[in-house]
């Protein structure tokens, strides 16, 4: 595979997958910690609202699902803080919005969509240099968030409600931490794709959980678990000729499930040996 990256586009792809490992691995363990998986795939999949206003629109479809991963995460956050809609209620209109949105602006563009597949279902060895700057970007943003509001974010995933008696603006953080979700999913999106964005969000901090429950080996653990899971699965879709999203999320789901089985085999056992 090696000489494989003589060729830009190889070097694109690395680089590429080493700044979405770092964004999932700080980010997905606040989305595993704090409980919101479904609510992070709903930002996900409004996005595609966004794509298709990019197509519509004729100006870059990334740029168009950040606006609208904000624009979902902040409004996911409002109405499940400030409306009595149950929290599953308000996912599946966010989710089933975005989506339709998205088909309504592709219809409505001219022509065809040629890289509609690829924000998708992920196609890492198309990534641009200039979506390569921006990802440095958004990660340079994620983990300033992260370095400045560490302490709030800990006590809002662990001990919310001591959060609100001390004073501190949880709904504010919650919706900040919301909005990193969303740079995470557009940092995503070009890798693994909008439709498998949820899972490289959860599976390396799903992982680096069984491992330890300290916050900051958690994000470094994750960040290396990424980082691991998308060269092996760039490798492997390479030798294989497989699609490179698919394969890096079939690769991770593999050892996480892996994982948990030897986990669970050994809890067994020493049950066994203690009684």
């Amino acid at each position: 595979m090696f000489e494989a990256f003589q060729f830009e586009f190889m070097r694109n792809a690395l680089m590429a997958g080493l700044l979405a490992s770092i964004a999932c691995g700080i980010v997905g363990v606040y989305v595993v910690v704090k409980k919101i998986v479904s609510m992070s795939g709903s930002i996900a999949h409004a996005t595609f609202g966004g794509i298709g206003l990019g197509y519509l629109l004729k100006f870059s479809p990334v740029m168009g699902a950040m606006l609208f991963s904000l624009l979902s995460a902040l409004t996911m956050g409002f109405v499940t803080r400030k409306t009595k809609l149950p929290t599953d209620t308000a996912i599946g209109v966010l989710w089933a919005m975005g989506m339709a949105l998205g088909v309504i602006f592709i219809g409505l563009s001219a022509g065809y969509a040629p890289d509609l597949m690829s924000y998708l279902f992920g196609n890492i060895l198309t990534v641009p240099a200039s979506d390569i700057v921006l990802m440095a970007v958004l990660d340079l943003i994620i983990i300033a968030l992260v370095v400045i509001f560490y302490k709030e974010f800990l006590l809002l995933s662990f001990d919310e409600e001591f959060g609100t008696v001390v004073g501190m603006p949880v709904d504010g953080l919650y919706m900040l931490l919301l909005c990193m979700v969303a740079l995470t999913v557009v940092v995503l999106i070009r890798v693994v794709g909008m439709i498998l964005v949820i899972a490289m969000l959860t599976f390396p901090a799903a992982l680096a959980r069984q491992f330890t429950y300290d916050i900051k080996k958690m994000m470094a653990l994750s960040v290396v678990f990424g980082m691991l899971f998308t060269f092996g699965g760039l490798w492997l879709s390479y030798a294989l000729n497989l699609a490179s999203g698919a394969t890096i999320i079939l690769l991770s789901g593999v050892v996480l499930l892996i994982s948990y089985g030897v986990t669970g085999l050994r809890s067994r056992y020493r049950l066994k040996a203690s009684a």
